[in-house]
């Protein structure tokens, strides 16, 4: 896999996702359609192929460490297994780093506009 830098858009946002005003709950991260996704996302076993979780786009993103060389999470770690499998999700995708760091830098931009921006 080749090392994508961190494009300055995207340290930006990853600065300013850390000063919203106040804190999304985790079912807009997961970006939910499905009435039952929040119980299965508790059980970790997500699939929602709507739109990246941000997490997963930061992660993709930074590529630090790449995917291929991520730990799994262990067997009672139920939102380190949401988390992998959203990130391995956007990897089967085929979403590369920087559209991962593009789409990241979009979605922080839109909690800004809901949340307000302490920054």
């Amino acid at each position: 896999m080749t090392f994508t830098p961190k494009t300055p858009a995207f340290e930006k946002a990853i600065k300013e996702s850390r000063n919203l005003k106040a804190k999304p709950d985790n079912d807009e991260l997961l970006e939910v359609e499905n009435p039952l996704t929040p119980l299965l996302t508790s059980l970790a076993y997500t699939n929602n192929r709507r739109a990246p979780q941000l997490y997963s786009l930061f992660k993709q993103g930074s590529q630090d460490p790449s995917f291929a060389e991520a730990p799994k999470p262990g067997m009672f770690d139920l939102t380190g297994k949401a988390k992998y499998n959203a990130w391995k999700q956007v990897e089967e995708d085929g979403v590369s780093a920087k559209d991962a760091q593009e789409k990241y830098v979009e979605k922080v931009n839109s909690l800004k506009e809901k949340y307000g921006f302490g920054g």
